[in-house]
């Protein structure tokens, strides 16, 4: 049977696209993850819990920074954790090594399931604009890493560095679960990189008319607002920290309203003429 056009596709037919896009997706983040079982030693004790070690890279990096700037370098360049990482649970290291695996699947699958959502949104584009499939997915690709490289060498180590050095009292030991350990490296490295898709996503809202320039710029307190309110979120809660991450999105809000502009000019200029 010959495919349908996107002017003969039902909402079911639509709804049955969605469903193999998935489908797909799936399968793809699943032969990832069992490909990772072959790397999880390095997976486990150079990745996940390389920012839970003094030596970790950045903390080295701070350290010639803060020397650099011929700051006070006692304290960055002195850096040790009196922590713990603990399992309680009876099947707590089986879950975090299932589920280490899907992760490092989903991440690795991310230009693969881009490119399965270009192929499921593109008929509702110019006939030209469907062949940006390749930019399209590298960019947002590269986005992506991007932010999840942010979350991991920015985010995490500044967590780490704080909780694990903090002490309310001597009377209260440091020992970590492994699932709150683990949940900080998730949603710091992929929160991160879905935030840091801020101008593919304003892109598409633009294209189709949802947002323009002049909304984004109306709204750009509000904005800063939410952006701070992310910040101490993922952050720890000391105003350093909080700035060092806000910096990076605020930037993007703002290539996120000349991405705007400039769509919306075109969709104008375009907008009599016909597909």
């Amino acid at each position: 049977m010959a495919k349908k056009n996107k002017e003969q596709m039902s909402f079911m037919d639509h709804l049955e696209d969605l469903r193999w896009m998935l489908i797909r997706s799936t399968v793809a983040i699943l032969v990832l993850a069992s490909a990772s079982y072959f790397f999880i030693d390095f997976i486990f004790n150079t990745v996940i819990f390389g920012p839970s070690n003094p030596d970790f890279i950045v903390y080295q990096w701070y350290c010639q920074l803060i020397q650099w700037l011929e700051l006070d370098a006692t304290t960055a360049c002195s850096t040790s954790f009196d922590f713990e990482i603990i399992n309680t649970d009876v099947g707590g290291q089986f879950s975090i090594f299932l589920w280490t695996c899907i992760t490092t699947g989903f991440v690795l699958a991310v230009p693969y399931i881009l490119w399965e959502v270009w192929k499921f949104i593109s008929p509702a584009l110019y006939e030209k604009e469907r062949k940006g499939a390749a930019s399209f997915v590298i960019v947002s690709s590269l986005l992506f890493f991007t932010g999840a490289l942010f979350g991991y060498f920015i985010i995490i180590p500044l967590s780490v560095n704080f909780f694990g050095t903090f002490i309310a009292t001597d009377f209260i030991e440091n020992k970590f679960t492994v699932d709150s350990y683990m949940s900080m490296i998730k949603m710091s490295v992929i929160a991160s990189g879905i935030v840091f898709e801020i101008p593919i996503i304003i892109y598409f809202l633009a294209k189709f008319g949802i947002v323009t320039g002049d909304f984004l710029r109306k709204y750009r307190k509000i904005a800063i607002v939410i952006i701070l309110i992310i910040a101490a979120i993922v952050t720890p809660p000391d105003i350093p920290s909080q700035v060092i991450v806000s910096i990076p999105i605020l930037l993007l809000y703002e290539i996120s309203i000349f991405i705007a502009d400039r769509l919306t000019k075109k969709r104008l200029k375009n907008e009599p003429l016909s597909k």
